[in-house]
């Protein structure tokens, strides 16, 4: 078997559940800087890159900025580099994220779509809606099913969201975050790496492993975060299954 080289991990229910690492994580990462190669991948699309970074080091992990994969910069960086504008359906943090490239014109040639949260109401929906029906392009940052909430109950994710508008308006949604396999290939070229020479650590059976499957990654599932035991019978094998992420080094 390759030699691994690179490793992905999932950020949200990896490294840490709501407002405490995932114990042994913070020494984990320390051990392994300057040991292997690493990314952090995340879905999480309510707040913006920066916040994300900072909350990773307020836990004390020893992570760099530009080791942080996010499908909410994916989406923007879709939108800036065609020179156009979005209608956006986001929180409203993210939207300022986007700046000006955010806007609510129905003339506009994309939509984008992340975890909203309370801002997925029917004006929001509709307005994209519109704006999809006029020939924009639907551009989901991520499309996970749901995610495990600060009160350790799961939430719906923007999935079921992205799903009503590819149903009225009968487009397709473009992916840019996980489980998309271009996001997976960007992260491991920014690595200079092949998909055999990696490991995707993750607790979405969906978005992380199969994803990372599809593009030739190992993979490691984590009991921790949105896993449930139910996952492990829904046709995708990890080729590891840990306790926690503070057991990767036994298969390192």
């Amino acid at each position: 078997m390759q030699e691994i080289r690179g490793i992905l991990f999932d950020i949200g229910g990896v490294l840490y559940v709501g407002d405490r690492p995932i114990e042994g994580a913070v020494e984990l990462i320390a051990r392994l800087q300057g040991r292997v190669k690493m990314r952090f991948l995340t879905n999480s699309t309510r707040r913006p890159p920066s916040a994300i970074y900072e909350k990773l080091r307020a836990f004390g992990f020893d992570v760099r900025e530009e080791q942080l994969f996010t499908a909410l910069a994916a989406a923007r960086r879709i939108v800036e580099r065609a020179g156009g504008r979005a209608v956006t359906i986001l929180t409203e943090e993210a939207e300022k994220y986007f700046g000006p490239l955010h806007c609510i014109d129905t003339a506009s040639p994309f939509v984008v779509v992340g975890d909203a949260g309370e801002n997925f109401n029917y004006p929001r929906l509709n307005r994209a809606f519109r704006t999809l029906m006029k020939g924009a392009e639907l551009i989901a940052a991520a499309e996970n099913r749901y995610f495990l909430d600060s009160d350790g109950e799961l939430s719906m994710d923007a999935g079921g969201f992205v799903r009503a508008l590819e149903y009225a308006a009968a487009v397709e949604a473009r992916v840019v975050g996980k489980p998309s396999r271009d996001f997976f290939l960007q992260a491991l070229d920014s690595m200079g790496l092949e998909p055999p020479e990696a490991l995707m650590v993750g607790d979405d059976i969906e978005s992380d492993i199969a994803g990372a499957q599809r593009a030739g990654v190992r993979t490691a599932l984590v009991r921790t975060g949105k896993f449930r035991p139910e996952d492990l019978e829904r046709g995708v094998r990890p080729d590891w299954v840990l306790e926690s992420v503070a057991e990767l080094e036994s298969i390192l």
